[in-house]
């Protein structure tokens, strides 16, 4: 799948949260939202990028942007991240990978010489008319909310 750019058309999801209940981008019609792919939830960097978001939540809410966060990871391990770091905000699970390859970030990978198909950590910041505004490939956890801040700000 191709990369996705500024002025795409995001591709629409329906997928279940950590409670279960589905979320779909049409949720949030006529809103901004920050779409983030993490390879799996609880782990270091995904952690890290996790409560940058969640510290960051009344920045975000003052930007009127809201967050979900998308993995391959089954809601019940998503629920359990949640409740270890108290994100507060909807943990998506892509078990099958279809949302994230329809976001190009369901890639073939090379680990010590080993190749394997995995989630590379991707932020999208889409407009009220469900355009993608930025994508970021291969972002650091750190630098989730910086570039969204940056791409809202200018």
């Amino acid at each position: 799948m191709a990369r996705l750019k500024a002025g795409d058309a995001a591709p629409a999801f329906a997928l279940p949260d950590q409670h279960g209940e589905t979320v779909k981008l049409a949720d949030f019609g006529g809103g901004q939202l920050l779409i983030y792919f993490y390879p799996k939830a609880d782990t270091p960097g995904c952690t890290r990028q996790a409560c940058s978001i969640r510290d960051a939540r009344e920045e975000l809410r003052d930007l009127a942007l809201a967050v979900v966060g998308i993995s391959p990871d089954q809601p019940a391990r998503q629920q359990k991240f949640d409740d270890k770091y108290g994100l507060t905000f909807p943990l998506l699970a892509d078990p099958d990978h279809r949302v994230a390859a329809a976001y190009g970030v369901w890639v073939e990978k090379t680990s010590y010489g080993k190749k394997s198909l995995g989630i590379i950590r991707s932020s999208f910041l889409i407009d009220g008319a469900g355009k993608i505004v930025a994508a970021w490939y291969g972002v650091k956890p750190e630098d989730t909310v910086p570039k969204a801040r940056k791409a809202l700000s200018g």
